[in-house]
């Protein structure tokens, strides 16, 4: 068994009125289990002035003064900079959806990293709403927060170090993984210091070659959580195990791991240990290797609507609606001759007269810096592309000749309903995943829920 650069001044100078619609609405094309709900109404679109309205350049108390929809300040009343809208409605679908996939295995909806950027606890709430009866976090910390947030429901943190506060996670009923003897120990020590049994998850390295117990090491782990079960300390309640490529669906990898899996669960059961479920499967895996679904499957990307297998399969067709809208509102609209040099490095410059429109976000809102040149965006419904290099707080966007101003909307990514990127063109422009597309949208940018509250919510 194996187990120096020049810089650019970026100034505003001149607004050009135009208006895009906001994007929330919409249903699933061609979807079998029938179409997810959008989540409630869009936001109310910034007005257009009329037609044949915009004029020549004006300075910006010129602009603001002949119109209405801004403040003496500049900013249109009551609208956030920029905004991650979540669609609560569409993570319950999703949740329904990957449970009807699953058949008889529950679901295990996993929600680290602050729901994969998208907010715990709301979303933990809304996952059980959609009939998930697990949730799963990498750390002990995030476990607790849920817990202190009072979400309820059977609860896994698997990324545990000895520095961990095992006694506070076993006291709060969280379960806990353990792929070498000394998380074993610690769990007995937190059970001794709480007087309440630890629930444990021992974790096999089946192939993936990053946590759990390898091969050579499993049966000293097996017995040793099997002693402390005899001893009252805890209750062995999973056996699982990661894999390495099951987002290359028939990977001959993947049957490998299953069998190995199966291995290190019959040395649990012949060790006298009888776990109430084995898991195996993440999101790609619940979608497409249903032979590994066994009593559990741990969903996370599919949860929030995107593609685990994005060459073979977008969201839609797999059924899931894409849960994050990201927006932000123009900062600076103006118009420059050809050959003006945008951003840092100038890495762009105008081919023509053209008016550049300054996006208010950047790489430390999670905006990757290597979609510079590349990362898409929609305004007043078209596609543009950034120009130049993404900065720490903003990026440019040439506009070419499109009406436009202070303050209308621009969409990075959302669900596809009118045009707009996805988070998996996002992904491909900067050469990543979508999951890091969605988590590294920072703490900066505001999240607004719209579909709904699930059940506790306030």
């Amino acid at each position: 068994m194996s187990f120096g650069m020049a810089r650019e001044a970026e100034n505003v100078e001149a607004g050009y009125g135009a208006a895009v619609t906001a994007v929330v609405d919409g249903h699933l094309p061609g979807v079998s289990a029938g179409p997810v709900p959008a989540g409630g109404p869009a936001p109310s679109a910034v007005p257009a002035p009329a037609a044949g309205s915009v004029a020549g350049p004006h300075s910006q108390d010129e602009q603001y003064g002949q119109d209405e929809r801004y403040g003496q300040d500049g900013q249109q009343a009551g609208t956030p900079h920029a905004q991650a809208r979540i669609d609560l409605a569409a993570i319950r679908a999703n949740v329904s959806r990957l449970c009807d996939t699953a058949g008889s295995a529950e679901v295990m909806a996993v929600v680290k990293a602050d729901a994969y950027g998208h907010g715990a606890v709301p979303v933990a709430r809304a996952a059980l709403a959609g009939g998930a009866t697990w949730l799963g976090v990498a750390g002990m910390r995030e476990a607790l927060a849920l817990r202190a947030a009072g979400v309820p429901g059977r609860l896994l943190a698997w990324l545990l170090t000895p520095g961990d506060d095992w006694s506070a996670a076993v006291a709060a009923g969280v379960e806990l993984s353990a792929g070498a003897p000394w998380a074993v120990r610690a769990a007995v020590r937190a059970a001794q210091a709480v007087d309440r049994p630890a629930l444990l998850h021992l974790e096999a390295e089946t192939g993936l070659g990053r946590g759990g117990a390898a091969a050579g090491d499993w049966q000293t782990l097996v017995d040793s959580a099997a002693s402390a079960e005899a001893a009252g300390y805890l209750r062995v309640v999973g056996v699982w195990s990661h894999l390495a490529r099951a987002d290359e669906p028939g990977h001959p990898s993947c049957e490998r791991q299953l069998e190995n899996f199966r291995d290190a669960a019959g040395i649990a059961r012949r060790a006298g240990l009888a776990p109430d479920v084995l898991h195996l499967s993440n999101s790609a895996a619940t979608l497409t290797l249903p032979e590994a679904h066994f009593g559990l499957v741990r969903p996370g990307l599919a949860v929030y609507g995107l593609s685990p297998v994005p060459d073979l399969a977008g969201p839609s067709e797999l059924g899931l609606r894409p849960a994050m809208t990201l927006t932000a509102r123009l900062a600076s609209v103006k118009r420059v001759p050809a050959g003006q040099g945008v951003s840092y490095g100038h890495r762009y410059r105008t081919a023509r007269e053209t008016t550049l429109g300054l996006v208010p976000l950047g790489y430390a809102d999670g905006v990757p810096r290597h979609a510079s040149q590349a990362g898409p965006v929609l305004v007043a419904g078209r596609q543009h592309t950034v120009a130049g290099t993404v900065c720490m707080d903003q990026f440019v966007v040439d506009l070419g000749d499109a009406s436009a101003a202070p303050g209308d909307e621009v969409v990075l990514f959302g669900p596809g309903d009118r045009g707009e990127p996805g988070a998996a063109d996002w992904a491909r422009a900067a050469h990543t995943i979508s999951h890091e597309i969605v988590t590294r949208i920072g703490a900066r940018v505001p999240r607004a829920y719209t579909g709904g509250s699930a059940p506790g919510d306030h």
